[in-house]
């Protein structure tokens, strides 16, 4: 968490990104998978993947924006989810609301374990976000940041388990 001086706010770093309102424009997406460890990683895995992972982005861009923690619970599972329910409970009790315009994802699917339970990705994503205090817009910015995830799988979808801010 960082805090910036000049909106006298705390601003979230460490889970960024977001929803794209209807009718915006989508979000530019570039998928490396070409080494991901000592597992092959099928088209429609790496396909499912990406999927799932640019739809927890969405999620939490939703949760922040209504301040829900119970939307993280379909794209969020162990520590990622609980970090990211505190946060926006944290952003609820101060009267702030976080809203996200995805810009772009550069995806590099790093590693995708033996077993087939976890499948590690780096993310270098852009997006504006604009914070709001009580519906008044406190603050905008354009970001970009670097993310490590990981994600696990589940009965029919994959949810992030990890969502860390890395330096870049």
């Amino acid at each position: 968490m960082r805090t910036r001086a000049g909106m006298g706010m705390t601003f979230l770093s460490v889970l960024l990104l977001g929803t794209s309102s209807p009718g915006a424009e989508q979000a530019r997406v570039r998928v490396d998978a070409s080494t991901v460890g000592p597992r092959p990683l099928e088209e429609q895995t790496r396909s499912s993947v990406v999927r799932d992972y640019l739809e927890a982005w969405q999620t939490l861009g939703s949760a922040l924006a209504a301040n829900r923690t119970d939307l993280l619970d379909r794209s969020f599972v162990g520590l990622a989810s609980q970090e990211l329910a505190a946060t926006v409970e944290e952003q609820r009790k101060i009267g702030l609301q976080s809203v996200y315009r995805d810009l772009s994802h550069k995806i590099r699917l790093v590693f995708y374990s033996p077993e087939g339970m976890s499948i590690q990705l780096v993310d270098d994503v852009e997006y504006e976000v604009q914070v709001l205090q009580n519906g008044r817009l406190g603050g905008a910015e354009r970001v970009h940041s670097r993310y490590i995830s990981v994600l696990t799988p589940t009965e029919v979808r994959w949810k992030v388990r990890i969502l860390q801010a890395a330096p870049e």
